[in-house]
C-alpha cells in the first residue's frame, strides 16, 4: 500500500488510480455542511478564508465528543454528496483532494475530472477507527458550528480508498457496472 504526505502534489494526485487503497499522512481540515455555507459565502464575497483551498484536504467529518484521555472523538465520514452543492466553485478556487463517504454527482466529478481533482473514501462506521489516526486537532474557524467547526487535524496512516481518479475513473460507477 502507498503511503502519501499531504498536501499531495499534481504529479502525486494524477499517478492514483480508482480503487487503490493509500495511506495519508499530514494535515486534513474536517468540515461539514454547515462550515461549507459559510466557506462559500466567504468565498463569493472575496474574502480571505481560514483555509487556502489549493492545499487543502478536506475531510467531511465532525467528531463525537472527546473524552478527557482521547485527543479526539470518533471522526468517521459524512456522505460527500451533502457538499456537493459548494463542490463546483470549491474547485474552481483551487480544491484538488476531497474525503467522505458515498458518490459524487456528475457536476463535481465533472469539474474534478477538468483539473484533475481526486475524491477519497473513508469507511462509513470506522470513526472510532480513524480517531487513532489522529495526533492532533486545532480548531481553525467557525467555533461556534461545534462538531462542525472547522478543524485542521494532524494524521498518520490515515487509509482511505481512491474513489474518484484525477482522469475521471469512479470505482463506484465500475462497481455498479460490473453488477449489472
Amino acid at each position: 500500500m502507498r503511503k502519501f504526505n499531504l498536501p499531495l502534489s499534481d504529479s502525486e494526485r494524477r499517478s492514483l488510480t480508482a480503487g487503490e487503497n493509500i495511506l495519508i499522512s499530514g494535515e486534513l481540515i474536517s468540515a461539514r455542511d454547515a462550515a461549507h455555507q459559510r466557506l462559500l459565502a466567504a468565498l463569493r464575497k472575496g474574502e480571505a478564508l481560514p483555509i487556502d483551498l489549493h492545499i487543502a484536504s478536506i475531510y467531511y467529518a465532525g467528531p463525537s465528543p472527546t473524552k478527557p484521555d482521547e485527543i479526539i472523538g470518533s471522526i468517521g465520514p459524512t456522505t460527500a454528496g451533502r457538499m456537493d452543492p459548494f463542490m463546483k466553485e470549491f474547485i474552481e478556487a483551487g480544491l484538488r483532494v476531497t474525503i467522505g463517504k458515498g458518490a459524487r454527482n456528475q457536476e463535481t466529478k465533472d469539474a474534478m475530472r477538468k483539473v484533475g481533482a481526486v475524491y477519497l473514501g473513508a469507511v462509513g462506521g470506522a470513526g472510532a477507527r480513524y480517531a487513532t489516526c489522529v495526533k492532533s486537532v486545532r480548531i481553525i474557524a467557525y467555533e461556534e458550528l461545534q462538531s462542525e467547526a472547522v478543524r485542521a487535524l494532524r494524521v498518520e496512516n490515515f487509509p482511505v480508498t481512491v474513489i474518484i481518479d484525477s482522469n475521471g475513473n469512479d470505482r463506484y460507477a465500475y462497481l455498479m457496472k460490473q453488477g449489472d
